[in-house]
């Protein structure tokens, strides 16, 4: 099973922020844009609002996490950019994923059926 394709580019991320839609939350903000290929590509962003190296790191880790167990659930064609906020480093991983869920369900980006 792949873990999608990540965003690396610049200006697919200033495209997510231009015309995507986004869904804020207390510890995590997320951008949700079809995408014209049928792949799941997401990307994460930490700034140094963050705090130093080690805590956007520990954010980075977090919700990469998540991501990857909401990861089967979610409908391929989608560019999804999850931003860490200042309170991610210092949450637990299992709020992340709730609030990421909640994103997710209202984008409806996520499989209703269960097969």
């Amino acid at each position: 099973m792949g873990k999608g394709v990540t965003l690396k580019e610049n200006r697919d991320f200033l495209r997510l922020y231009r015309k995507g839609k986004n869904f804020v939350g207390s510890s995590l903000v997320t951008y949700v844009l079809k995408n014209r290929s049928n792949e799941k590509r997401y990307g994460i962003t930490t700034s140094k609002k963050i705090g130093k190296a080690v805590q956007r790191s520990r954010a980075r880790r977090v919700i990469r996490a998540s991501f990857y167990d909401l990861y089967s659930d979610i409908i391929p064609g989608y560019d999804i950019v999850f931003v860490a906020r200042g309170k991610t480093p210092y949450v637990k991983s299992t709020l992340v994923k709730k609030e990421m869920l909640s994103h997710l369900k209202k984008a409806n980006v996520l499989r209703t059926e269960k097969l």
